[in-house]
């Protein structure tokens, strides 16, 4: 009887149980469609910032067209890659340039179920949330696509800006959000391989390296296509930590997060075992180098090209460092390669020569030779580091000098590479100071395109350009614009005149002046003006300054390109205003263009990043000076190399050139300048050697003169340039004869007294004579 009883009360209880867990499972069910409803609320609140409170998000326009900071490339006219301006170093891969064991490594590391979601793997997150309620390490929940997102329109800067982003606990679950909006918005307006393009391309791997193409090249000198498997495994493990799994600086850590790719790879099916294992015996093998302004071609020309391009840019609107421009230059990457190596190997010989000059002693001199009092303490106080100093002990004199003369190791350069020592910056001052410094430009005349410039030693450790941005006194070499106020004002190249001293009078507070000759005395003979400008000598070309003035040389260096101030005093025509090499080669290359002066021009052409033309550039001329008076300048200047007494005539017998050719050399009165211009039909060439400071130079005219300090170095360029002139192409003819003939005459032979030959003699040009020899004998 009881069993029934207990039976029937069970069953009286079931409908109430049924009806409590029907009641339960609406409850969860409208707890769960509020809070979806909520979540979709909060979304959509995100997407639109509602009242401002979760801050900006990117329209479809950005979406569509997402902007990455793109280094722009700096081209030379044969096409070689120069440099690149930027702020992260980038530079676009397409998808076809890409390795499948890249893309394999990536997914497998970073998203196994990239090609299956939409943007947001819902698995991840279960995974993640569970970890979170449980404590346990799960792994991160983020796809690829969201890593792009936070990559591309950086989340978590440009993008917090709302009214709640700075509310503890909200301000990750915002940016997390907007990056799950941001992720599937990606997914429905691109391809998984055009995901997987941009992600690699906006990567960040460490060393400056922003993207594929520039990681591949930074730590192995390839390009993406060419990566093997380990060493695209090492760049996919790269993308989470650049710093802590940096090859170069942790490679045991570097190794261990390789083999965890490369095991990840074989988990999910991408290598097969005995892949796995050949790979991970295998040891990191890196060829580093960080692309930085200091490495390239023509560094000090990319510099001062950036100048121009920067008021370009501000002009345009445009981002130089960071809008992935392609920039179109003038300069020839093989007369660059034969100007920086003649350069380098001019210059150590000058420096083996100036200390053994100077050896045991001080080279900062004043005029009268003796060593000049606190050089080295006034010229520190010009540095940053003292500047820092300064600033950090405020002018506190003890600490300052104290941290001035403690030893550090540094690096130092040298011409036999670089050197690891230990100095103070006082003694590293002295040291740097003590270093012959030069700049050289080559400049085709006809078009004004610069195919060469080096403006300095190294620029690793020498900045400053000391071809635009450099002024010193050019000496002779600004004879040239006496002469062609003379020429131009009816002067033939035979007009004679005495060798004899010339005296400028007192004016104006201003002492008499009789400029000397560079031997100090004088022959009494007649010589005619082209037999002067080939000696340069000071005596004729006084005389020649007195009858045009001084007002007019001025006003022809001025139609010729001359922009920097140039007093006109009797001494003008010795150089005694500041100019650059790069004026001095625009200004010689009106000779050369039939009397049509052409700016010197650095860029041809811009395009944006997609190759389209955004400005052509073409040459600036005008026509200062007539074709007959300019060829009868470059008839002159020849004579500097043919004729007996000629400054320049070791470049027909000790070089050997063949060829025609104008010169000038150029020395200052202390020695502190050494000048040289070299012209043929289609190359003009610039160089000054000098120290850095005005009161640093050779002790005398033998070793301090312009032929000894500056022409050596064109010399050695112009050989190199020869001997791959099937490539380069230069002119080797005569210098062309304007189309009317001429009304002056300019064979002077007739006027030469005794022992004057118009040509070196034919047993001097057939000497052999070495090149070590050149800087040896009397020029």
């Amino acid at each position: 009887m009881a069993y029934p009883a207990t039976k029937n009360k069970a069953a009286s209880r079931k409908p109430q149980r049924s009806h409590r867990f029907q009641g339960i499972t609406r409850t969860l069910w409208v707890l769960f469609g509020g809070g979806l409803a909520l979540f979709v609320l909060y979304v959509w609140a995100v997407s639109v910032n509602f009242l401002n409170l979760f801050g900006r998000m990117p329209n479809l326009k950005t979406l569509e067209n997402p902007k990455s900071e793109l280094a722009s490339e700096i081209y030379s006219a044969d096409g070689a890659l120069m440099g690149k301006y930027f702020r992260e170093n980038r530079t676009p891969a397409e998808y076809k340039d890409l390795p499948q064991n890249l893309i394999d490594a990536l997914i497998a590391t970073e998203d196994v179920r990239f090609e299956a979601h939409s943007g947001i793997d819902l698995k991840a997150m279960g995974r993640v949330a569970s970890g979170i309620l449980t404590g346990s390490k799960g792994g991160g929940g983020s796809t690829l696509t969201q890593q792009l997102a936070k990559l591309l329109f950086r989340t978590r800067e440009d993008l917090n800006d709302g009214l709640l982003n700075d509310t503890k606990g909200l301000r990750v679950l915002i940016v997390k959000t907007k990056e799950w909006i941001m992720a599937v918005r990606l997914e429905r307006n691109y391809t998984k391989r055009e995901i997987l393009r941009m992600y690699l391309n906006q990567a960040e791997f460490g060393s400056n390296a922003f993207g594929i193409n520039v990681a591949a090249k930074t730590f192995f000198n390839k390009k993406p296509k060419d990566l093997k498997l380990e060493e695209s495994a090492l760049l996919a493990g790269l993308v989470n930590g650049p710093s802590w799994f940096n090859p170069v600086r942790n490679p045991e850590r570097s190794k261990r997060r390789r083999d965890w790719v490369l095991g990840q790879m074989q988990k999910y099916g991408y290598i097969s075992e005995p892949e796995y294992s050949k790979a991970v015996a295998t040891n990191i093998k890196l060829n580093y180098s960080v692309e930085n302004q200091n490495k390239g071609i023509a560094p000090y020309f990319r510099t001062e090209l950036g100048k121009l391009l920067l008021q370009w840019a501000r002009e345009t609107d445009h981002d130089l460092y960071a809008d992935g421009l392609k920039i179109y230059t003038t300069i020839d990457s093989r007369m660059q390669k034969y100007a920086e190596q003649a350069v380098a190997e001019h210059m150590k010989q000058q420096q083996k020569l100036f200390d053994r000059v100077w050896k045991g002693q001080q080279p900062w001199r004043d005029e009268n030779g003796r060593v000049i009092p606190n050089f080295l303490q006034t010229a520190i106080k010009r540095t940053g580091r003292y500047r820092s100093l300064n600033n950090r002990f405020d002018g506190n004199k003890d600490s300052i000098n104290y941290y001035l003369r403690k030893k550090y190791k540094m690096t130092v350069f040298t011409w036999q590479g670089e050197k690891e020592v230990t100095m103070s910056p006082m003694d590293s001052l002295a040291y740097y100071k003590r270093f012959l410094q030069t700049g050289f430009m080559a400049m085709n005349p006809l078009n004004g395109q610069i195919r060469a410039w080096v403006g300095g030693n190294d620029f690793r450790y020498f900045k400053y350009d000391h071809v635009k941005q450099g002024m010193r006194q050019p000496g002779s070499t600004f004879k040239p614009f006496v002469y062609l106020a003379a020429i131009d004002q009816g002067y033939s190249p035979c007009y004679q005149v005495a060798d004899v001293p010339v005296t400028f009078p007192a004016e104006a507070g201003r002492p008499s002046y009789t400029p000397r000759n560079f031997e100090g005395k004088y022959s009494g003979q007649m010589y005619t003006i082209r037999q002067a400008l080939a000696r340069s000598m000071n005596s004729i070309t006084a005389f020649l300054v007195q009858k045009v003035g001084p007002k007019t040389v001025v006003k022809y260096a001025e139609r010729l390109g001359i922009t920097s101030p140039i007093e006109a005093v009797p001494a003008v025509g010795f150089g005694s205003s500041d100019v650059s090499v790069f004026e001095l080669c625009g200004a010689y290359g009106t000779f050369v263009n039939k009397g049509v002066w052409t700016a010197p021009m650095m860029v041809t052409r811009i395009e944006d990043k997609n190759g389209n033309t955004l400005i052509e550039f073409v040459p600036q001329t005008r026509t200062p000076i007539s074709e007959e008076t300019a060829y009868l300048m470059t008839y002159l200047l020849q004579a500097s190399t043919t004729e007996r007494g000629g400054t320049s005539t070791i470049l027909k017998t000790g070089f050997k050139f063949p060829y025609e050719m104008g010169a000038k050399t150029g020395t200052t009165s202390n020695y502190s300048d050494g000048w040289f211009m070299g012209i043929t039909p289609d190359l003009v060439c610039g160089m000054w050697v000098g120290g850095e400071d005005r009161s640093i130079h050779f002790r005398s005219g033998r070793d301090g003169q312009g032929a000894r300090m500056a022409l050596p170095l064109y010399g050695l360029f112009m050989k190199k340039v020869y001997a791959d002139n099937k490539n380069i192409g230069i002119s080797t003819g005569p210098f062309p004869k304007p189309a009317k003939p001429l009304t002056v005459e300019i064979d002077c032979s007739r006027y030469y007294g005794a022992g004057q030959r118009d040509t070196i003699p034919d047993d001097q040009k057939l000497n052999q004579v070495k090149l070590e020899d050149i800087r040896n004998q009397d020029i």
